[in-house]
């Protein structure tokens, strides 16, 4: 039965306006029968699988899918796996199965079937390769949907994680949150039976961005925490004491990670009858800075902070009181040195003439590398530094002045995300938003000498679809990319990719399907086999998964 669509058109009279009244009169109109009418008519075809029946494929593996309907494209259709154009196997197709070839350039994803200006997605096809998921990492909850900041291999062979989280594998308790900080063991499960960081870090940004081992010296054993927050393992208003640091003791046995402090018994009281006022136990580790810290590096008893800050400070304990503290501060621009226990070392990049350091970039560090002599690679958004021309790269000697001779020349176009040094190749490796690099075409990524020049061997492809965000070599030679891009030299590539030290895309290790997110540090372990490597950052998804924002990959040889 056919229904006509009514509209009732109401109209207010001219005379029930002015009379102050409404007097309305309502007729009928009829619409069409359909307004919607005269569109494309669906096809009725459906993938009847929902899996294939392999768990995994290999590029050029014939593999068959249940469907429903195929007839009616009468073979003017295309099969598709992951955007790859799949051949069709004709004489083995029918009405009822779809029968095709796995594309030699085919990554995991789905499978879909496009014919008249319809799309009909299918099943997922895993597409087996050099790179696989480690289903042996533990990690399942992660630090849900807060980043992962930075990795640091413990010689036990666990892991401090550091981060913007305050919550870990959901252990978490709104009496005590997991701040910044967690230890996983060597297969990524939670532990805090034998380093429990209590409430971990408050204040700030609540962020630990960097962690740190010293090793030699007196403080060996102890870590160095540098992000942006105010306390450790603290709630209390007048223990928002730190500058965005803090050293934490060694544990020796099973315990809480606690922050390395002292007792002081000669500070002001200005309430002395509070006689607990007297005294008052402060961080060992007296000093910090007025802003964010990206990174903090430890070199024999040196700490090498590099961050957006503006001021180096420690708190001035004689003038202070149990309540109330006072700091002194010095103008340091983006990068001090200290002793291990805080101390500003004015050695380096200061000048006691004008009681400050030099200037400094005129952007954003994003990225560093701190080599074993001494020298500071620094990257970001700047084009100059100390006031010399420095387009996002800059080298300092180890007494800090800028190092003329790496050959970076004209830098880049656009601004460097991070940089990573590979002491077995000994080569860098840059990502970013940028076109050029130093005159050399390397659209977001570029591989470089020891003393900066360009790898004349490696030709990167085009990125396309976005950019990249972060890059490191292996030590086979191998690199990884990642980023928000889903094009490299006219493959797809959704997000992440492993090229070549020649910038080609490596064969077989590109089976992986789509990425999500950002990768802010890795670590490789190496073994007969391949690797292991763990990555930790914002990751959203990985394939099918959610990595919750650290994952581990197998990488075969």
């Amino acid at each position: 039965m056919m229904f006509n669509k009514i509209k009732i058109i109401c109209q207010t009279t001219f005379l029930g306006l002015l009379l102050g009244a409404t007097i309305v009169g309502c007729e009928k109109a009829a619409l069409q029968d359909d307004p919607y009418g005269g569109g494309k008519k669906p096809v009725e075809f459906t993938f009847v699988a929902k899996n294939i029946d392999k768990e995994s494929v290999n590029a050029g593996d014939v593999i068959s899918v249940k469907v429903a309907g195929l007839a009616k494209f009468r073979e003017d259709y295309k099969v598709y796996v992951n955007e790859a154009e799949a051949e069709v196997i004709k004489n083995s197709t029918n009405d009822t199965t779809l029968v095709f070839k796995v594309p030699l350039n085919a990554s995991t994803g789905s499978v879909w079937v496009t014919s008249m200006g319809q799309t009909f997605f299918g099943p997922i096809v895993n597409v087996g390769g050099k790179i696989s998921f480690d289903n042996t990492w533990k990690v399942v909850n992660g630090s849900d949907y807060l980043p992962i900041y930075d990795i640091e291999a413990l010689p036990s062979g666990r892991y401090f994680l550091s981060g913007a989280f305050f919550n870990f594998e959901g252990k978490a308790t709104e009496k005590v949150p997991i701040g910044g900080i967690a230890q996983v063991d060597a297969d990524g499960g939670y532990l805090t039976t034998d380093v429990n960081f209590g409430k971990g870090v408050g204040g700030g940004f609540k962020s630990v961005y960097s962690v740190a081992r010293i090793n030699t010296g007196s403080q060996a054993g102890k870590f160095i925490l540098a992000g942006s927050f105010t306390s450790f393992n603290s709630t209390r208003p007048n223990r928002q004491t730190l500058s965005n640091m803090v050293r934490l003791n060694t544990v020796a046995s099973p315990g809480l990670a606690t922050m390395d402090s002292l007792v002081l018994t000669d500070i002001v009281n200005p309430k002395p009858e509070e006689i607990y006022k007297n005294g008052d136990t402060v961080s060992a580790f007296n000093g910090g800075t007025d802003g964010y810290i990206r990174k903090a590096m430890v070199l024999d008893e040196k700490i090498y902070v590099v961050g957006n800050f503006q001021n180096y400070r420690k708190i001035f304990f004689r003038g202070s009181s149990y309540d109330e503290k006072i700091y002194d501060v010095t103008r340091m621009r983006q990068l001090v040195r200290m002793d291990v226990n805080g101390s500003m070392d004015s050695t380096y990049r200061f000048n006691p003439s004008t009681k400050q350091s030099p200037a400094a970039g005129n952007g954003e560090i994003k990225d560093a590398v701190l080599l074993n002599d001494g020298s500071l690679i620094l990257v970001g958004s700047f084009t100059t530094f100390d006031g010399k021309p420095a387009n996002r790269i800059v080298k300092l000697k180890p007494d800090g002045t800028i190092d003329d001779s790496f050959k970076v020349g004209s830098g880049t176009d656009g601004d460097i995300y991070s940089i990573r040094w590979n002491e077995s190749t000994q080569k860098y490796v840059v990502a970013g938003l940028f076109t050029t690099f130093n005159g050399k075409a390397a659209v977001g990524i570029n591989l470089l000498n020891a003393d900066g020049s360009n790898v004349s061997t490696f030709i990167p492809e085009a990125i396309a679809g976005g950019i990249a965000t972060f890059a490191g070599q292996l030590m086979n030679g191998k690199i990884i990319v990642a980023g928000s891009f889903n094009n490299y030299g006219g493959f797809l590539r959704q997000g992440f990719m492993v090229i070549e030290n020649t910038g080609k895309l490596a064969v077989g290790y590109n089976n992986t399907g789509g990425f999500q997110g950002q990768i802010y540090d890795m670590i490789e372990n190496r073994s007969a086999n391949g690797s292991k490597v763990i990555l930790v950052g914002s990751i959203l998804r990985f394939n099918s998964r959610l990595p919750k924002n650290i994952m581990r990959l197998n990488f075969a040889n």
